[in-house]
């Protein structure tokens, strides 16, 4: 079984309870266990996340633990960067054994062939958020941030991801319909020109499952932070589930 899960923004300062929190996605993860042959998490599974040369964000340990567990027994674990946990610089890959994508990854799963990505940068989005997006892939901006002092660094990227998530949580957060749904619109062009059966996303932190012609599918994941919605394929079909 291949299971498929994006943003949880563990960490987030918008989130009451943080190990309450965190002890769900781990639950989550372990009651999969028994079955998963490999698992993606399709970005912003960290709210916040940037790895120093010696120094990685404080906390998270439960979370990272049992990835640890389920890589050290076999199971593929498949890491997408987000908009908002773009700086894992080897830490992720090396001490915990996930496999990282930078860019969005295509791969035959049973009898369907799947497009992944979390969904940023793929269609056009509001220029302001173009631009931040320019500055937070930029090396230079990378290298730069590595010199403010760790302390300053995490409690700046927190507070910038609590605005982000507020100003989200003020939107009207609903599908927009398939001429409007940026994610939808960028599919359909895809589909035209590539052989794939379905395209997955996060990002938009709503769930849909939406059929288009030729039975192609685009799915967006939800998240999993009020929607709890995760994706699941047992090699020939495909749907978005809920936990309890």
């Amino acid at each position: 079984m291949v299971y498929f899960i994006s943003d949880a923004h563990l960490g987030s300062r918008i989130i009451k309870n943080p190990r309450e929190h965190e002890k769900k996605v781990v639950d989550w993860l372990d009651s999969i266990k028994h079955d998963a042959t490999a698992i993606y998490l399709l970005g912003d599974m960290f709210d916040f996340w940037f790895e120093y040369k010696t120094v990685v964000p404080k906390g998270y340990v439960r979370f990272l633990g049992k990835l640890a567990e389920l890589t050290d027994a076999g199971i593929e674990i498949h890491f997408f960067i987000g908009n908002h946990d773009i700086w894992t610089f080897g830490y992720l890959q090396d001490e915990i054994g996930l496999i990282i994508h930078k860019e969005p990854f295509t791969v035959q799963l049973g009898s369907k062939r799947f497009f992944m990505a979390h969904g940023d940068g793929l269609h056009a989005e509001e220029r302001g958020f173009e631009l931040i997006r320019k500055v937070f892939h930029s090396n230079t901006a990378q290298k730069l941030f590595r010199l403010v002092p760790a302390q300053l660094g995490q409690e700046f990227g927190y507070s910038w991801s609590k605005r982000n998530r507020e100003k989200i949580m003020h939107d009207d957060n609903k599908f927009k319909g398939e001429d409007n749904e940026s994610l939808v619109v960028y599919a359909k062009k895809y589909f035209e020109t590539h052989d794939v059966d379905f395209m997955v996303f996060g990002h938009r932190h709503i769930a849909l499952d939406l059929q288009l012609k030729n039975n192609k599918r685009v799915v967006i994941l939800g998240d999993f932070v009020g929607i709890f919605s995760y994706g699941k394929f047992d090699g020939e079909n495909f749907q978005l589930e809920y936990l309890d």
